[in-house]
């Protein structure tokens, strides 16, 4: 019998990840060929999250609890749970109840007509416009850096083969990109429709500081394009002032008395040395991403484990 692993990433959600939880065991039965596990990562919430999924890990050997020693991301928690999991398939969704979990049958029966990852894409999602305009961006982000086609559709709601995750898996960086990990993977990649629902209960606890900091992973750990980018600009900048150069001087033969321009030359100078240290900036946060990649830090650290079928030895 296969099995479906699903792994959902906590955070403040002590009042919602039991009725999630809940919602997976009713929704199983329905899909008698496979059996399940299913991986709770608190992602260090500063609730009292863990003690909750502490709880359904001790009441029901099929769930594992992973507690992390500080907040990762939610894409480092993510990668904690993948590393947990023993499934054929692996399933990614929500903690909020957003993400219908029984829906999972539709991206099940996707993976079964062939393909290696299925997204869950929604007709209208249910967030915030703070999160909806950051969705908006991550999608375009991906389109341009990653090379993600403009139909496929992206979402933390995902399911994938044993297979792809494995791959997956040999990433150890510390800055972790779920979605550049399953791009540079494969390109058999569907959507399937499903619902959207409420938050019921909280908020996104996705800030403006924890979506940059999400973006920029995006833009420098699967791709060099920010650093072509910079070359292009540069070029365009080099030669704009060779041109404005030359426009300057046949203005002073024909016209001995043109004024030189010297609030234009300030402007230029401030704008051009303005340009340089954005690129200089982009430059040195690839570096310096290199620089804590060659130290070892850490993709996350793992401070408890509580489940009743939990193997220390794979530890």
């Amino acid at each position: 019998m296969q099995r479906i692993s699903f792994v959902i990433p906590c955070y403040r959600s002590a009042l919602t990840i039991e009725k999630v939880v809940k919602e997976i065991e009713d929704t199983m039965p329905y899909l008698p060929e496979y059996d399940y596990e299913i991986v709770l990562v608190n992602d260090s919430s500063p609730d009292d999250t863990f003690e909750v999924i502490s709880k359904l890990a001790l009441d029901n050997e099929k769930v594992l609890a992973i507690n992390l020693a500080r907040n990762f991301g939610q894409h480092a928690a993510l990668m904690a749970g993948f590393r947990h999991t023993t499934g054929d398939i692996v399933v990614a969704l929500d903690d909020d109840g957003q993400t219908p979990a029984d829906e999972v049958g539709k991206l099940i029966e996707k993976l079964e007509e062939g393909y290696d990852v299925c997204y869950a894409k929604y007709d209208h999602k249910k967030h915030s416009c703070f999160r909806n305009f950051g969705s908006k961006v991550n999608e375009r982000m991906t389109r341009v850096m990653l090379g993600k086609s403009k139909e496929l559709y992206i979402s933390s709601y995902f399911a994938v083969k044993r297979f792809i995750l494995n791959d997956m898996l040999r990433y150890e960086n510390c800055y972790p990109y779920v979605i550049g990990l399953v791009l540079r993977t494969t390109k058999n990649i569907c959507n399937v429709n499903v619902n959207h629902r409420e938050r019921e209960i909280g908020t996104s606890g996705y800030t403006m500081k924890k979506l940059l900091a999400l973006w920029m992973n995006g833009f420098t750990a699967f791709s060099v394009v920010p650093l072509r980018i910079a070359t292009y600009f540069g070029l365009f900048c080099a030669a704009a002032g060779f041109v404005y150069t030359i426009v300057t001087i046949i203005r002073k033969i024909i016209d001995n008395q043109a004024p030189m321009g010297y609030p234009t030359l300030i402007c230029a100078v401030m704008i051009i040395g303005g340009v340089l240290m954005m690129m200089l900036g982009l430059i040195g946060e690839y570096i310096g991403r290199m620089y804590i990649t060659m130290n070892n830090a850490p993709q996350y650290v793992i401070k408890d484990i509580v489940g009743k079928g939990f193997d220390e030895t794979k530890e």
